[in-house]
């Protein structure tokens, strides 16, 4: 038997950190209980999209009631592993890098960037945002040594397939690519592409008026 229609749809988990921060928002104002139909007004969707999605976080809503917002926030981060902080590595502490050791919404959903590599001597052993800066041929010793199994990637693209082998070699077993070029990984190795481009080009498109830019991808 397939049971690949047991397993979640992508747009509904990529949904998911929005309701978190909606919830937590409502949360944080004493409020106890929330609808799908009010979840749906906040976030522009229907609420049978919101009602579907939040079946991934197992807490059942009660009919006339709703959900309870501290049993639905913890459902919802139960799903996605969020329970506990997860410590990260950046992989090229160029103008995106460094831009990314400074942002502060990552701790949110428990990512935490603990350290970051480069193979510029100017500036290893240097702080940025805080972080300490290691040569990426100490890769794999700080790996075991920070129990790391997530690297981001945000080197130039000429150099993105090598510091990917590097990354595997590590014993890191998830990338996040920042990069505009596609890697080629073993089978194991989970990868997730930033396409900033196909992005812009859909934001593009949907200011042109070719595309309509309020259709949820479900």
């Amino acid at each position: 038997m397939n049971d690949s229609r047991k397993l979640p749809r992508l747009p509904s988990v990529k949904r998911l950190p929005s309701y978190l921060h909606e919830l937590k928002l409502m949360r944080d104002n004493q409020q106890q209980v929330v609808s799908t139909t009010q979840l749906a007004q906040r976030l522009g969707l229907e609420p049978i999209i919101v009602r579907k999605d939040l079946e991934l976080a197992s807490s059942p809503g009660s009919p006339g009631v709703g959900y309870n917002i501290h049993n639905l926030i913890a459902g919802i981060e139960n799903f996605l592993g969020w329970n506990d902080e997860t410590p990260v590595f950046l992989i090229g502490v160029g103008n995106l890098g460094t831009a990314l050791l400074g942002y502060r919404g990552f701790i949110e959903y428990r990512f935490n960037i603990v350290a970051a590599f480069d193979n510029d001597p100017r500036k290893i052993g240097t702080q940025v945002h805080e972080k300490p800066v290691f040569s990426i041929d100490d890769l794999a010793a700080k790996a075991e040594e920070f129990h790391v199994k997530i690297a981001v990637l945000s080197v130039p693209c000429e150099y993105a397939q090598t510091a990917a082998n590097q990354i595997v070699n590590a014993g890191i077993k998830a990338i996040w690519n920042f990069t505009n070029t596609p890697l080629s990984l073993p089978p194991n190795i989970v990868q997730q592409r930033v396409n900033m481009a196909g992005d812009l080009a859909e934001l593009s498109v949907k200011l042109s008026g070719k595309l309509y830019s309020d259709t949820p991808d479900i």
